[in-house]
């Protein structure tokens, strides 16, 4: 191999990284073809930190975030919230169904059980969450556009 393919090749493997971190990837894998005889396989990957990272949202879904009440300290255990609602599914988190159109539920709003509540977008599909049970949202727990983990603490209704 001559120095520069070899330069090429490094140059952009380190372009692959940059993708990979501005747009919060954990791995990215290409193959390259220059030829019958001349292939490069490259995988990049990189391991996430405990802490949670912020997703892109969906550039239809980019808006401003309607006021939420100031997220409550996270339990480890979301089942030690009275009234806690948790995250069934892995995703991010919508609280409206588009842009542009009013939240699902608001803090102090009346909801009936099985009323939806929020949307979690898994897999491209939109998967709407509804009310466990009649109640008061005393508290929103998350932002829209935002990861979720399962079991995490979405909303609080007494």
């Amino acid at each position: 191999m001559t120095q520069n393919t070899h330069d090429s090749d490094t140059a952009f493997i380190a372009a692959l990284a940059a993708l990979l971190t501005s747009n919060d990837l954990t791995e990215i894998e290409v193959t390259r073809s220059s030829g019958d005889d001349n292939m490069l396989n490259v995988r990049v990957s990189r391991q996430m930190t405990a802490a949670p990272v912020q997703a892109p949202a969906p550039v239809q879904h980019v808006v401003a975030a309607p006021a939420v009440a100031a997220p409550a300290p996270v339990s480890s255990d979301p089942s030690s919230l009275p009234g806690v609602v948790a995250s069934p599914m892995v995703g991010t988190v919508y609280l409206q169904a588009e842009p542009g159109t009013p939240a699902f539920v608001t803090v102090g709003a009346q909801v009936a059980e099985g009323q939806t509540i929020l949307i979690i977008e898994a897999m491209k599909t939109m998967n709407q969450i509804p009310a466990p049970r009649a109640g008061t949202v005393k508290r929103i727990l998350v932002e829209d556009g935002r990861p979720v983990e399962y079991g995490a603490p979405l909303m609080i209704i007494e």
